[in-house]
């Protein structure tokens, strides 16, 4: 259902294999998603994820023939879920970039949007369509979303179930960037091998005060942002990056 491979500057490929099923996501696969998570997490040779999908598509959703069967408490559960394993890729402490071609609908749009960075191939279709099967998003959509791309056009993406053309998401913020399908992978590739050079340290402080800041008050986040400066002030990396750069040098970050 999901296949793995560790590349090179220990980037780890998450990949959605269930082509046939346009990678629609199922409760067994949101389950082995956060049994993969939870090792990736703990490998200190693991410096960032690369999620994509298999075969036409990213990611098409969740999977309707589970979601047929489901009545009010059985939505409730796979709504925990999912909101569960996309809840650990957000806080994974390492960085991750969604490589997004074909579509990115429902579940598979939540999945995106938990990612750290997130590139598309041109002609990719993003979309929220729950609300033509008489459902809400319930990965996470609705509020990472807002988040993303402000509330009013929020609001009109899953009010309507419209699809959203790479240019849009490109423009509306949802993704960071957008280049040719032959050079998704590449520049995927390139972007995370880049961030490998920092330190893992940093780097998971500035997503962690990112997450969490952003719902507080400014004071409150002001004073969490201080707080993760002073942490970051204490490690060996801080030591190692002031030192490169008056000796003029590459830094070798650790991550201790």
């Amino acid at each position: 259902m999901i296949k793995t491979t560790l590349l090179d500057s220990g980037i780890f490929h998450i990949s959605l294999n269930r082509p046939q099923q346009l990678n629609a996501l199922s409760m067994e696969v949101l389950q082995q998603f956060i049994s993969i998570l939870g090792q990736v997490k703990l490998d200190k040779t693991i410096k960032s994820v690369l999620l994509t999908g298999e075969g036409k598509v990213f990611c098409a959703g969740a999977d309707i023939k589970q979601l047929a069967n489901m009545n009010g408490q059985h939505g409730l559960d796979f709504a925990h879920l999912g909101q569960t394993a996309f809840h650990h890729l957000e806080l994974l402490g390492k960085p991750s970039l969604a490589a997004i071609h074909g579509v990115a609908f429902g579940g598979g749009c939540e999945l995106a949007m938990a990612a750290t960075l997130r590139i598309a191939a041109e002609h990719t279709i993003f979309g929220q369509p729950e609300i033509k099967l008489g459902v809400i998003p319930g990965f996470g959509g609705t509020q990472r979303l807002a988040r993303l791309i402000g509330k009013g056009r929020a609001l009109e993406v899953c009010l309507t179930g419209r699809n959203i053309t790479a240019d849009e998401a490109y423009h509306f913020g949802l993704v960071n960037e957008m280049v040719a399908l032959d050079k998704l992978l590449e520049r995927a590739k390139a972007l995370l091998s880049n961030l490998s050079q920092f330190s893992p340290v940093a780097m998971k402080s500035i997503m962690t005060v990112i997450h969490k800041g952003y719902d507080l008050s400014l004071d409150e986040a002001m004073e969490l942002e201080a707080a993760y400066f002073g942490v970051c002030c204490s490690t060996a990396d801080k030591r190692e990056g002031v030192t490169a750069f008056l000796e003029k040098r590459a830094p070798v970050f650790s991550g201790e």
